[in-house]
């Protein structure tokens, strides 16, 4: 996800934010990994498949784990949105 996230990045996310509108293109998603349920992923929704499910990508592409290796996701994975960033403090503030 950098440039927006690096590793070592800690963050808020908020569990409710979708629960009365869902994700819309471009907003982050904390959603479960397909490939391992228990670990949790931190992508930007890229658009929606003919079916509905999500479609999520990484902000680097070259380097990135996304819909186009594990394919789109049930929105019953997003766990919430991730919108601040409070560890390293040299990058304290807001995500989008």
């Amino acid at each position: 996800m950098a440039p927006t996230l690096e590793a070592g990045d800690w963050l808020l996310v908020d569990p409710d934010a979708y629960r009365v509108r869902g994700p819309m293109p471009d907003d982050l998603v904390l959603v479960s990994d397909p490939r391992e349920p228990e670990r949790l992923l931190v992508k930007r929704l890229a658009g929606f498949d003919g079916a509905g499910d999500l479609l999520v990508a990484g902000d680097t592409p070259e380097a990135s784990t996304d819909s186009r290796s594990f394919g789109a996701l049930d929105p019953a994975t997003v766990q919430g949105r991730p919108w601040f960033r409070y560890r390293p403090l040299r990058r304290w503030g807001r995500v989008s």
